[in-house]
């Protein structure tokens, strides 16, 4: 029998093929003019397993994406882990472990009132004692089989993964890690450039040439780390408000004069997808604006999110029937982005951006 610890560790990848078809070959780059666009696995194939888990990971690269993504937080002890927030309540099952019930508390994070459990009050010891739970239970009910399988996995351990796949696939998996709430984290002595620079710096990752990307919703968190990190830095942009503590709104910083100022320090945005074509008031896709235009005409590569295949995450006239977790017609949505020119794309689904990529005209 298998060594219990590495299937909770790593998961039976392949035991499940994913409801769009088997793994697909490894992934080419399809050029569009002078440009290349990539796949980015959101939080790894999280459409098909609990997300930021090696399991989620490892299943992206063999469907084929280009780039895994993490998002980082730290531990009590300073160990950066792949979790979609500090809040762990609805991504591992903290909730039913007595011994952590006291931890239980409410923070401001980036001014938003949040109860729950965080990893800042968690050594890392502490935080392998739990497993990952599917957070969209609802949505994807077929992926809370998985839920207690699987340990939540640090940054190194990602990245020794990459390493492993990179290997065994033939071909360079890329990582683009993304700092979570980094304002948040400092307030605690637990900030996340130092350890983020340090593990890249130790993998040999951190590098003009190496297939990394550090992202940040803050623009301050990429222009402190423009000097010590070689790697791309992409600007990630909410299609309302403003980064955390910036008083300049995320719309300003998309302008043409705005997006010349960030090509000073970052070498591409993450716009959500509806600053690349929103949607009108009917619900269905609009007309594309300019932002893919603007940037590239500023030097910036244009990498939007998140692509989803459920109805619900689709606009209504690439909806099939009315069940919003049904399936849509996400490779026409897919497909109606990438001839934007966008430079790539993060999907829930890896299968359906490599698919979608290939039959573009």
């Amino acid at each position: 029998m298998a060594d219990r610890r590495q299937v909770l560790r790593m998961g039976a990848v392949a035991a499940a093929a994913p409801a769009l078809g088997a793994a697909v070959a490894p992934a080419e780059a399809f050029a569009h003019g002078s440009r290349t666009t990539e796949v980015f696995g959101h939080r790894g194939a999280s459409g098909y397993r609990p997300e930021h888990t090696l399991a989620s990971y490892e299943l992206a690269a063999r469907l084929g994406a280009d780039y895994l993504e993490p998002d980082l937080v730290s531990t009590k002890d300073h160990v950066l882990v792949c979790r979609h927030e500090p809040e762990i309540g609805g991504t591992t099952d903290v909730a039913s472990k007595p011994e952590f019930a006291s931890r239980r508390k409410t923070v401001l994070l980036d001014g938003v009132s949040v109860t729950g459990w965080f990893t800042e009050d968690f050594t890392l010891a502490e935080l392998k004692t739990l497993r990952a739970v599917e957070r969209l239970p609802a949505v994807r009910q077929r992926n809370t089989i998985y839920n207690g399988l699987f340990e939540v996995p640090t940054f190194q351990e990602l990245l020794d993964l990459r390493a492993k796949l990179s290997r065994e696939l033939g071909r360079e998996l890329g990582v683009i890690p993304e700092t979570k709430h980094p304002t948040y984290f400092r307030r605690f002595g637990l900030e996340l450039e130092t350890p983020l620079l340090r593990t890249l710096d130790r993998n040999g990752l951190n590098h003009r040439g190496a297939r990394v990307w550090i992202q940040s919703f803050e623009a301050a968190n990429l222009r402190d780390i423009r000097a010590t990190a070689k790697v791309n830095l992409v600007f990630l942009t909410s299609a309302s408000g403003s980064p955390f503590n910036d008083p300049k709104t995320y719309a300003q910083y998309l302008t043409p004069a705005g997006l010349k100022e960030l090509s000073q320090y970052a070498d591409g945005i993450g716009p959500d997808k509806a600053q690349v074509i929103p949607r009108n008031a009917d619900n269905t896709l609009g007309t594309p604006t300019s932002l893919v235009r603007d940037a590239h005409a500023a030097g910036l590569k244009v990498i939007p999110y998140t692509f989803r295949a459920e109805n619900q995450f689709l606009p209504l006239d690439y909806r099939n029937g009315t069940d919003p977790n049904a399936y849509g017609r996400a490779f026409d949505e897919q497909i109606t982005y990438l001839n934007t020119g966008i430079d790539g794309l993060f999907t829930d689904q890896a299968d359906i951006g490599v698919l979608a990529r290939k039959l573009r005209k």
